[in-house]
């Protein structure tokens, strides 16, 4: 069984810093792209972060600058390092990966979320 376990949330102060992880458990052939989204309370889910197969990064403009998500392809865990946080930055925030299970099963998982919140 394919799970995303996710790590890292807290609550920390304006201006603080939390690392998230996300490591794929189970057997699977290969990762794509693997990312973070985020859902404020009331609002929609959004996207913060991914990273592809290649590894390259791409960021919401709401955290470019800020934010940085690598990966570990020996350990198909992604990361994503968070500085300088505000509160409009609370939120739970979920693993998302595009997996190749078996080398012809392609499929997407979540993570179950992890709550960042961030106090002023």
């Amino acid at each position: 069984q394919v799970q995303l376990v996710e790590s890292g949330g807290g609550l920390v102060q304006a201006g603080g810093s939390l690392r998230l992880s996300c490591a794929t458990s189970g057997e699977i052939y290969a990762t794509n792209t693997m990312g973070w989204y985020r859902q404020a309370p009331g609002k929609q889910r959004e996207l913060v972060a991914f990273i592809t197969g290649g590894g390259a990064p791409t960021y919401a403009d709401s955290v470019n600058g800020r934010f940085t998500i690598s990966r570990d392809f020996v350990k198909n865990t992604v990361y994503l390092q968070m500085n300088s946080l505000k509160p409009e930055d609370t939120a739970v925030y979920y693993c998302h990966a595009d997996l190749l299970v078996t080398m012809m099963s392609r499929r997407e998982y979540w993570g179950q979320g992890t709550q960042v919140t961030v106090s002023s």
